[in-house]
Formats: C-alpha cells, structure tokens, sequence
C-alpha cells in the first residue's frame, strides 16, 4: 500500500466527538455499537467497517473526507511522531486547514485509511473547501462495507466506476454485480451495502459528494 503519512483515525474521531462535547457512551447509543467498540476504535486497536464510520461521522456531523486531515494537537499525541522527524513534518503539512492534495498525486503518495473488513481508501485528490471524497476503493476478498451484513446510509451522492474484480452492491431491495466497466450512481441516503464475493480484489474509483450534515 502507499508509503504515504495516514492520520491517526481514532484519534480524528476522539477529537471530533471531544469538541462536540459528546461522550464515549453518548456517541456508542447514538451509532448503535457499544461504548467498547467506539473506544478501540479511538485508541487505534479496531478499525471501523465503511458503515460504522459513516454512522460516527454522521453523528458527530463531520464528513468523511475530514478524516484523511488532522490538527497539530492530534499530531502531537500521535506516537512516534517527534518533532524534526521527517513523519512529524509530513503529519504537519497534513493539518494545514487549507491544503491542497494535488493538483498531481503521484501512485506513491496517496493517503491511506484501512478500514475493517478488508476495505482500503486512497485519497486521490482534494481541493479545499470541497466537501467531496475522491477514492481508489479496494475490497479485498471478502470484505465488505458492514462485518455485520447491515445495509448502511448517509448524507451525500455517491458515484462509483470499477476498474477490476467484481463487486456486488445491495441497493435497497435490489442487488447488482459490478463488473470492470460497470459504474453507479445513487443517493447515500438509500439502504447500501458493498461486498467482493470473488477471489481478487475488486478495485473501482469513487466518488461522494456533499457527505455532511
């Protein structure tokens, strides 16, 4: 994967949730996870599947785009991460409020967030002020947006292309079999779920626009 610096995203979400004044339990009621899993999750010890962090982040009222960015304050806390490093300076570059990814993202500088069930997110580009994510999606063998099998929404359009492998979407009450070629459209806020059934990566570029409350 890309050797490219990834914000700590528990400790994104820990920040979000703190400045909102929100509570672990609070948040955990509100997503419908248990307060545990919100604590590993922001203590970096789980990763989130797609539609838990969907859940938190429309909670918390954030957009997941937000996600890929830190400030300096979690930078600091992040470990290994000491000052005159060249990841604390990197990291640093990453908290700019303002900052430009692009306008070209070389193959290995892409920021990346794992997440669980066997998905990977590669940020390829953003333009501030811009409340779009634009991701290289990976699903591995296997993985899925929801560990759970449940159907997940949020705000936002969302905008897919596969570039490889198959990939089947649950939408609402229909379901479709992407194949490479193949590309989707849809409102966030209608029932969703990926997953990769296959035995090879399925690998697609996309894109969701306007997701924050």
């Amino acid at each position: 994967m890309s050797p490219a610096v990834v914000p700590p995203l528990g400790a994104r979400i820990r920040q979000a949730r703190l400045e909102r004044g929100r509570s672990l339990r609070a948040l955990a009621r509100e997503v419908g996870v248990s307060p545990s899993l919100v604590s590993q999750i922001e203590t970096g010890k789980s990763q989130p599947s797609v539609s838990t962090l969907y859940a938190i982040t429309t909670a918390l009222g954030i957009s997941v785009e937000s996600l890929f960015d830190m400030r300096e304050s979690v930078v600091a806390s992040s470990p290994g991460s000491s000052p005159g490093t060249v990841p604390h300076a990197l990291a640093a570059l990453a908290a700019e409020p303002g900052r430009r990814i692009g306008p070209l993202v070389g193959a290995g500088g892409r920021e990346t967030l794992e997440l669980d069930s066997g998905v990977v997110w590669e940020r390829l580009g953003r333009v501030p002020g811009a409340e779009t994510g634009f991701l290289l999606v990976t699903y591995r063998p296997g993985g899925s947006s929801s560990g759970s099998g449940a159907l997940m929404r949020h705000p936002g359009t969302e905008y897919g292309y596969l570039t490889s492998g198959e990939l089947v979407l649950t939408l609402g009450f229909e379901e479709y079999t992407l194949r490479p070629g193949d590309s989707v459209c849809f409102e966030s806020t209608t029932p969703h779920r990926y997953r990769n059934d296959g035995e090879v990566p399925a690998v697609g570029v996309w894109f969701v626009s306007g997701d924050v409350q």
